[in-house]
């Protein structure tokens, strides 16, 4: 069956295209100037094979995918670039530009309201699985973060401080809480899309259908939560040193 884009959804994707394939060529002028003020973090959070999913803005997140989406189709050898891309970057883009626009892409792919929910099920499973894998990677670096911070109090508590060895360090951790704060409020903005995508779907779907994506939510949401709150402690756990 042909693939019926929306037209907004095509300028979306055709315009994210162009900024995402300006990124690309920013990030291989740049190499890892891009890190800016992140430089001092931990490479597992900058560098690693989950430090994408969460790390950019719906929009970011959206360019890069249709960015990749349009080198493929430019390599493929298709007559229709326009077309290819647009259906590459449906997938990357998911939720992360929103409700409307996640259901305008799903509407535009599968008539039946069952079938939207199967795929919004398995995007939440996914997406899930992402949010395990980040919290996999920041529970390792918070536990080092954690022996850091341990051992600077002991050294402070006897007066044997290298005041700039200190400095840095702390600079390091501040950099990792940073990060994942940021990665946080994106993994809530992407719990807060699928509710409001569930709630747009509610007229036409069964309340047994509702319920098990419900459910689904739940389970991210609590994941979500489980990092926000193992942060939150090295937080105020970092907050409670001061140098003098």
């Amino acid at each position: 069956m042909a693939l019926t884009v929306p037209t907004s959804f095509k300028k979306l994707l055709l315009g994210s295209a162009v900024a995402g394939a300006m990124m690309l060529t920013g990030c291989a002028s740049t190499g890892s100037g891009m890190l800016g003020a992140n430089q001092s973090a931990d490479p597992r959070l900058t560098q690693g094979n989950d430090a994408q999913f969460f790390s950019k803005s719906g929009y970011q997140a959206c360019a890069a995918g249709a960015a990749v989406g349009l080198a493929g189709c430019m390599l493929s050898g298709t007559s229709n670039h326009a077309t290819c891309m647009i259906a590459a970057g449906i997938t990357a883009c998911g939720v992360a530009m929103g409700a409307n626009y996640y259901l305008d892409q799903r509407r535009s792919e599968y008539a039946s309201t069952t079938q939207r929910l199967e795929m919004m099920s398995q995007d939440i499973q996914q997406d899930t699985q992402k949010v395990v894998a980040r919290t996999e990677t920041a529970r390792q670096v918070m536990a080092e973060d954690r022996a850091r911070i341990e051992r600077l109090e002991q050294e402070m508590a006897e007066q044997r401080t290298d005041m700039g060895t200190a400095e840095r360090e702390l600079a390091a951790i501040d950099s990792n809480i940073n990060i994942l704060r940021r990665d946080i409020g994106n993994m809530q903005r992407t719990v807060k899309e699928y509710r409001d995508v569930a709630q747009l779907e509610q007229q036409e779907a069964s309340p047994q259908q509702i319920n098990k994506i419900e459910q689904e939510i739940n389970v991210l949401n609590q994941q979500v939560v489980a990092l926000q709150q193992e942060v939150d402690d090295l937080y105020n756990m970092r907050s409670a040193i001061t140098l003098s």
